[in-house]
């Protein structure tokens, strides 16, 4: 037999198949495995841009408007849940379930309307989970 034979490291095309998607799924669940498995990970943070959404729902040309805190339910991210706090001085709004201590948190400062030309400034604050 040649040394540069015909049959030589040949295999059937099935079984090269099988092959290389066993790699594949393997290599998948290892990077699945190393990525759960990284100390300092944590969930994609999505407060920040839900309280930027919150602050367009609720603005108007400035100024947020308590009334307008009904439209937050729109702006909620998809499968999460949302709270929304408006305070301005002693006065206090609220929209969406009380959060738990492990909900994402983000907020800013706002000029709140308190109605016939009163502007306050305040805090709006957004809790995602």
């Amino acid at each position: 037999m040649s040394h540069w034979s015909a049959r030589r490291g040949q295999v059937e095309p099935v079984a090269a198949i099988v092959a290389v998607f066993a790699l594949g799924v393997g290599l998948t669940v290892y990077a699945g495995a190393v990525d759960d498995a990284l100390p300092g990970t944590e969930p994609r943070s999505v407060a920040q841009p839900t309280l930027s959404a919150v602050e367009d729902a609720v603005e108007v040309v400035g100024v947020v408007q308590p009334t307008r805190l009904s439209r937050v339910d729109g702006v909620v991210p998809g499968g999460r849940r949302l709270n929304v706090t408006l305070t301005a001085g002693e006065r206090r709004w609220s929209r969406g379930a009380p959060a738990p201590k492990s909900a994402q948190r983000a907020s800013t400062r706002v000029s709140v309307d308190l109605g016939t030309g009163r502007v306050r400034s305040g805090r709006l604050t957004v809790r995602v989970w």
